[in-house]
């Protein structure tokens, strides 16, 4: 994905159709002046409805389209003929797609499966036509009801990434680079904090033909989920991944003090984010020894499974593969 390309956040005004009048028609043939209300039913004004595709990973193309306005239902007519249903406007969007209202941040919504499909505005109600008001005593109703006017309404519609794995680090932890490892994915990679300013997915290939997929998500910091760095744009596309897969650099001062701030960081953001399963993987362990490697390893947690990794030399990359279809399959 290129970034000026990954939209995640949009914000459009939808507006449904209003639905049609009911007729108050009379029914009149030769012989049959006075044949009672034959008044037939309005249309129902067009839906706007969202549905899912999983060939879409962003919302770049619903960026310029700020308006969405659904056709209205036709009047009902005589001889009891209701009036044709307004058309309704699908909209594509990326599995794991979240519509809110804009006024008051209610979920209205949520797609996560390929072909679903969920009304977002719904349109108005047609009337009912004058044969519906017939009785013994009122055998010649003129009156019908009008359509129901449809909804005019603001709505968020935001992404949340469906991944099996998270990566989750402090900006430079290596992620960018075991995804592009272990993956056909092109991140961008370079020495400097906060290369990655979007998600990146790749498909990561397994044993016997078997994958899973991985979601880089930008680099946290201390303080994002008060707004610091890329504060908590990205934190969102955590929700969604299976198993976080912690990321620390084995030249971390303290590895398990810098896996509390990112815990910390999860648990400001949604605590529930520290129901998921996690992995600790300590990466650029090309630089220790084996000495180094022991007495790091004495300092990590020790309910936490954890692996020590080299991108640049594939060491471990097999066995972290391993554990994360194993977390994905307990």
């Amino acid at each position: 994905m290129a970034s000026n390309n990954f939209i995640d956040y949009v914000k459009i005004n939808c507006r449904s159709g209003r639905g049609g009048a009911g007729s108050h028609h009379f029914f009149r043939a030769k012989g049959l002046p006075n044949g009672g209300p034959d008044g037939g039913d309005g249309g129902r004004g067009g839906h706007i409805i969202l549905e899912g595709n999983s060939q879409l990973w962003t919302l770049l193309h619903l960026q310029y389209q700020k308006h969405l306005i659904a056709k209205p239902g036709e009047n009902g007519g005589e001889n009891l003929r209701t009036g044709a249903q307004g058309e309704d406007i699908i909209i594509q969007v990326p599995l794991g797609t979240v519509a809110r209202d804009a006024e008051t941040g209610e979920k209205k919504l949520e797609i996560t499966e390929e072909g679903q499909r969920l009304i977002l505005t719904p349109g108005g109600r047609g009337g009912l036509g004058n044969d519906h008001f017939k009785s013994a005593t009122n055998q010649a109703p003129s009156y019908a009801q009008p359509g129901e006017p449809g909804i005019d309404e603001w709505v968020i519609l935001e992404l949340k990434l469906l991944a099996d794995v998270g990566l989750v680090g402090f900006p430079n932890a290596g992620k960018s680079t075991l995804l592009s490892v272990v993956s056909a994915a092109k991140p961008k990679i370079a020495d400097y904090a906060f290369t990655t300013l979007t998600p990146n997915l790749g498909v990561v290939a397994y044993r016997d033909y078997k994958s899973f997929v991985m979601a880089d998500i930008p680099g946290i910091i201390e303080g994002a989920a008060e707004g610091k760095g890329l504060g908590t744009r990205f934190l969102r596309h955590i929700e969604r991944n299976s198993i976080l897969l912690f990321m620390i650099s084995c030249d971390s001062p303290d590895i398990a003090a810098e896996y509390g701030v990112l815990l910390n960081e999860l648990e400001q953001f949604n605590p529930e984010l520290l129901d998921k399963k996690r992995l600790l993987a300590i990466s650029k362990s090309d630089m220790l020894d084996e000495e180094l490697e022991e007495e790091i390893r004495g300092t990590l947690p020790t309910d936490l499974p954890s692996v020590f990794i080299s991108s640049l030399t594939n060491k471990n990359i097999q066995k972290l593969k391993d554990m994360i279809w194993e977390a994905l399959h307990a």
